[in-house]
C-alpha cells in the first residue's frame, strides 16, 4: 500500500488542479461555479493565495494529484481577518479514500500555525449525507447556519450549510499582535 503525501502545492500542479476543479464545476454541486474556470484564471486565484500567505496543498500519490485544498481569506472586510474558509476538491478517481481527511487535517494545523481563528466551511448541497459534512463534523467543526434553496444547479435547489471550526482559542482571547492575519493588518495590507 503507498502512502498519501500532503505538500504545498506548486505551479507544476496546476494543470491537474485545474481539471479536478473543473470536474467539480460541471458534474458536483460542491462549488456554485456553472462554467469551469480556465487554467489561467485559476493561475491567478492560485498565486492570490500563495501571495497572501495563505495555505495550498495538494494531496499526491506516486506522483499522481489526487486532490487540493486552500484556506483562503472568508470576507475581505479587515474585521474577518482571523477567520478563513477551507476549499477542498478531490479528484473523481480518489473519492472515498481519506484524501480529503488529510487535506483538511493539514489545512487546520497550517492555518492555526499561522495564527487564524476560525475556519469557516461554506458547503454546497449540505445536506446530512453530504461527504463534505460529514467529513467537517468527524474533525470537530460544528454547525452554525444553513442557507435554505441558496444555488440552483443541475436542475435543483441547494442549500449551503455553514460550519466552524475555533483555532488558538477561538474568541476567548485576545488577538496574537505576531499571528499572520494581525501582522498583515498592521502592514496595511
Amino acid at each position: 500500500m503507498t502512502r498519501i503525501a500532503i505538500r504545498p502545492a506548486q505551479p507544476d500542479d496546476l494543470d491537474t488542479i485545474t481539471h479536478i476543479y473543473a470536474d467539480a464545476v460541471l458534474h458536483g454541486t460542491a462549488t456554485y461555479e456553472l462554467d469551469p474556470p480556465d487554467r489561467s484564471e485559476m493561475q491567478q486565484r492560485f498565486e492570490a493565495m500563495v501571495a497572501g500567505g495563505y495555505p495550498y496543498i495538494v494531496a499526491e500519490e506516486e506522483g499522481v494529484l489526487l486532490g487540493y485544498a486552500y484556506a483562503g481569506p472568508f470576507r475581505p472586510r479587515p474585521a474577518y481577518r482571523f477567520m478563513v474558509e477551507d476549499s477542498i476538491y478531490i479528484a473523481p478517481t480518489a473519492k472515498g479514500r481519506g484524501t480529503g481527511r488529510l487535506l483538511l487535517e493539514r489545512l487546520l494545523l497550517e492555518s492555526e500555525e499561522l495564527g487564524f481563528r476560525q475556519m469557516i466551511a461554506v458547503i454546497g448541497d449540505g445536506t446530512p449525507q453530504s461527504a463534505s459534512v460529514k467529513l467537517h463534523e468527524r474533525l470537530g467543526f460544528v454547525h452554525c447556519g444553513t442557507m435554505a434553496g441558496s444555488g440552483y444547479k443541475h436542475g435543483r435547489w441547494l442549500d449551503t450549510v455553514l460550519m466552524q471550526y475555533a483555532m488558538n482559542g477561538g474568541s476567548d482571547t485576545d488577538p496574537d499582535p505576531t499571528s499572520l492575519p494581525e501582522r498583515r493588518f498592521q502592514q496595511g495590507g
